[in-house]
């Protein structure tokens, strides 16, 4: 049992240093990129990719160290983490995303916190119709991951 936790810490403190490495290095500045294609007239146009199923594509800025990273629409931009051993361990790293997320844009974000729950993190500039969520889900393989979704909200 203890060898297990103490793996399954590791894994948690490898997995939140991995996405949290680019900040405020590649990870902060491409997620800012995809922050301002939100606003921008043509949203994410200029990043899009080859078509997938559904009203999905590929993005040809996908944010380092996520996975799957892809355009749903004409205004939403989502990517994975790695698969994490729980839904305890995906709680961690959604924690320490967001906190990085957050100095990433230097206060001029914030967590809505009456709008977030465990689980599931929003954050909203303080000026203007995008919002980012973090969110705990499952992937394919059946383990926790992650989900980072940044999309235009519509009034």
């Amino acid at each position: 049992m203890r060898r297990s936790t103490m793996s399954g810490a590791a894994l948690v403190l490898s997995a939140a240093a991995a996405l949290a490495q680019g900040a405020p290095g590649a990870f902060c500045a491409d997620l800012k990129q995809v922050a301002a294609l939100a606003l921008s007239k043509d949203r994410f146009a200029s990043i899009a990719g080859k078509a997938r199923d559904g009203n999905f594509t590929d993005t040809t800025l996908p944010l380092p160290a996520w996975r799957d990273c892809s355009l749903y629409g004409t205004a939403t931009y989502t990517c994975d983490s790695q698969g994490l051993g729980s839904a305890e361990d995906a709680g961690k790293v959604q924690a320490t995303v967001a906190d990085e997320i957050l100095s990433c844009f230097a206060g001029t974000w914030l967590e809505i916190k009456d709008r977030s729950s465990p689980g599931y993190v929003v954050l909203n500039p303080a000026r203007g119709p995008a919002s980012l969520t973090l969110s705990i889900d499952e992937n394919d393989k059946r383990e926790a991951i992650v989900r980072l979704t940044l999309f235009v909200r519509r009034n």
